[in-house]
């Protein structure tokens, strides 16, 4: 009967608890996506109430200009499929194009951001006038902080992805394929909030 080296052993141990757990990175984004989700249902939820409690007369200073909304959603919208186009570039270890799509997807989010700034700037009310402002700053501010962080994992990305060798290629594609849940996730909320805010 052979025995095995200390060091065998401990190397088998390690692969024995490998393969018994799961990777279960995905879920637990999901997860953290339905929790935050519900939170900006709950903002929802508010902005709803509130505007149905104080109904806004036709001719108020509160009504919205469509220009900026509409062309930041189409930034998102477009930003979605680049993304797309991203991930499938990766997946054919088209590494160089996979960089290009990721620094333009980035790059239509900062440009929603300034956008949105753009908007904060010509509104013709601030924060703190009444319920119904504070909380249309609080959902775009909310969703804009989401869209901030969702550019810096993008370049994160894009800097991951920088060589054949780095931490992002092919094989290893998840920091990627999270970064682009999070954004489709992003995305999808903006495209509720335009139709609540800006469309009802």
């Amino acid at each position: 009967m052979t025995t095995l080296a200390p060091t065998e052993q401990s190397s088998e141990k390690q692969i024995t608890h490998k393969s018994e757990h799961g990777d279960y990175r995905l879920l637990g984004l999901i997860t953290f996506l339905v929790a935050d989700g519900m939170t900006f249902a709950g903002f929802f939820a508010a902005y709803l109430t509130f505007k149905a409690a104080n109904p806004l007369l036709p001719d108020a200073i509160y009504e919205l200009e469509l220009p900026l909304p509409t062309l930041n959603t189409f930034l998102l919208l477009v930003s979605s499929a680049t993304f797309h186009r991203a991930g499938q570039a990766l997946k054919l270890d088209k590494t160089k194009l996979c960089r290009r799509w990721l620094l333009l997807t980035a790059s239509l989010g900062i440009a929603f951001l300034v956008s949105q700034m753009v908007e904060y700037f010509t509104l013709p009310f601030g924060l703190t006038d009444n319920l119904y402002a504070s909380t249309f700053y609080a959902l775009t501010g909310f969703h804009g902080l989401h869209v901030t962080l969702g550019a810096i994992m993008i370049l994160i990305v894009w800097w991951q992805a920088r060589s054949p060798d780095g931490r992002v290629t092919s094989k290893n594609n998840f920091p990627l394929e999270a970064a682009e849940l999070y954004w489709h996730f992003v995305d999808g909320i903006w495209v509720i909030l335009f139709i609540i805010l800006y469309l009802l």
